[in-house]
Parts: structure tokens; C-alpha cells; sequence
């Protein structure tokens, strides 16, 4: 079994993150101290799904699959 880590510094960012909702999920915790972040719904806007989070922040995927933020 593998004991991968990241060091200081190859921390990844929002767009590389796996294009799933666990991923995003774990993502976002790690970002916020540890504190869980979870899904409180997902809508759709424009045709496209918008996964609204416990952070305040509403997430979508672009035109490539990779995570971003929806600005309001």
C-alpha cells in the first residue's frame, strides 16, 4: 500500500483535481483546514451543473472537465 503524500509546495490547484464530486469534496476540506465541506445542492444554470458548497462558494466544471469557481 502506497503512502503517497505532498509536499509542501506540489500542492494542487482547483483545476487539477480529479472532475468528480468526492474529489472536489476532498479538495475543499483539505483547503479549509481539514474542516468538512460538503454538496448542499447542485443546480443547473446555462445548461451546466452547479454543485453549491458549504463554503459559499459554487463550483461547475468548463468546457475541459476541470473544476472552477462560478462567479455570481
Amino acid at each position: 500500500m502506497s503512502h503517497a503524500f505532498i509536499r509542501e509546495g506540489d500542492e494542487l490547484s482547483l483545476a487539477e483535481i480529479p472532475p468528480t464530486v468526492p474529489a472536489l469534496i476532498n479538495f475543499l476540506t483539505h483547503e479549509n483546514n481539514g474542516v468538512r465541506v460538503y454538496e448542499k445542492h447542485v443546480q443547473t444554470e446555462n445548461s451546466k451543473r452547479v454543485h453549491v458548497m458549504s463554503n459559499g462558494l459554487s463550483y461547475t466544471k468548463d468546457e475541459h472537465g476541470r473544476w472552477t469557481i462560478l462567479e455570481a
